[in-house]
């Protein structure tokens, strides 16, 4: 029977991270994720692994690179801003298809913001951060239990493609304290004959970003974007009381955690409202998205933001339903009731129940 603990969103992180073989850990202090290098300088010495925290941001994502490229299980973790300086390790990451996994537990901004949950790193997240033509799975939980799985399937999606996996977070999720049962990883770790070991007895092994033959450049990128389609069945999401409903709300982790309980309060006074929650942002579930509008007719997507993930609803919609909005901008976090009451805004402005 798997074991079953009280625990920080940021320490589930952790220990899905140890679960799933990460040994190597890399990063640098910042709100609101500091439990998780906290967690990591505690617990890898113990099944033999190396935890360092390096002088900057920009340090611990090329560590994560220079580790990765040996066929390591290794992460790094920060937030906002310290996710953007990250962005040329990730880019280096993609171009040379070297597998690892980024946590991000945002926190507010622009610029040094604060430590307030907000879901603004949302197009950083999704449309690849840094320079280049590339793309990172970017995963989204909404419960501590989700810190712990999601890290674990990030590794598994990571050495799949051979390329960076995020794991998207707010100063909620990582704060939050919940029960988490520890499933055990019963996987079989990968053959990674690609990776850096040392060439003695084989031909020599180069990883890298940079193709200055005429065309080389062109023909990599191609390959890249051609990885990049596979992804695209690696889509997740869940439905909430979404059957029967007459609009469709949309929101993923912290604020969809919140929503459900709008849901809930609006279905007991007679509103059939349902939520679709992305689980991962990218690839986004756009076929998903898709069959919910034509069915319901009606969509409102609700952010920690002042509108980002809604235009990728607003394509996945297709022009077959009307896509409402309501942002909340950092600095506070709604209640039920208030998003509640947006929601009922929508309802009686469309005249539907």
């Amino acid at each position: 029977m798997a074991q079953r603990v009280l625990v920080k969103g940021n320490e589930a992180i952790g220990m899905g991270a140890i679960a799933a073989g990460c040994r190597f850990y890399f990063g640098y202090p910042i709100t609101p994720q500091n439990d998780i290098p906290e967690f990591m300088s505690a617990e890898l010495p113990k099944v033999g692994g190396t935890f360092i925290q390096a002088e900057s941001e920009v340090a611990s994502i090329n560590m994560l690179l220079g580790a990765a490229a040996t066929g390591a299980r290794a992460m790094t973790s920060s937030s906002s801003p310290g996710i953007s300086l990250k962005q040329e390790g990730i880019s280096y990451m993609c171009g040379s298809e070297i597998p690892g996994v980024i946590v991000n537990m945002s926190r507010s901004g622009p610029g040094l913001g604060g430590i307030h949950p907000s879901q603004g790193d949302y197009f950083q997240s999704t449309r690849g951060g840094g320079h280049g033509d590339y793309r990172t799975l970017v995963l989204a939980p909404s419960t501590a239990q989700e810190n712990y799985d999601l890290t674990m399937l990030a590794f598994d999606l990571a050495d799949k493609y051979r390329n960076p996996v995020l794991v998207l977070g707010d100063a909620l999720l990582g704060n939050i304290k919940e029960p988490v049962e520890l499933k055990p990883y019963r996987k079989k770790p990968p053959v990674k004959d690609w990776a850096l070991t040392g060439c003695k007895g084989r031909s020599q092994q180069i990883l890298k970003s940079l193709y200055l033959a005429d065309g080389e450049l062109t023909e990599r990128n191609w390959v890249l974007w051609k990885k990049y389609q596979r992804m695209q069945k690696e889509t997740r999401w869940e439905e909430y009381r979404l059957d029967d409903a007459e609009l469709g709300l949309v929101a993923f982790g912290s604020v969809a955690r919140i929503l459900k309980s709008s849901v809930d309060m609006l279905r007991d006074k007679g509103h059939k409202v349902g939520l679709l929650r992305p689980i991962t942002l990218y690839p986004f579930p756009s076929q998903a998205v898709k069959e919910a509008a034509g069915r319901i007719g009606r969509l409102m997507v609700v952010e920690l933001n002042t509108g980002q993930m809604v235009e990728d609803v607003k394509l996945a919609a297709e022009c077959a339903a009307p896509v409402a909005f309501y942002g909340r901008p950092p600095g506070s976090i709604p209640t039920p009731d208030e998003l509640a009451k947006e929601v009922l805004k929508v309802i009686k402005k469309g005249g539907a129940q």
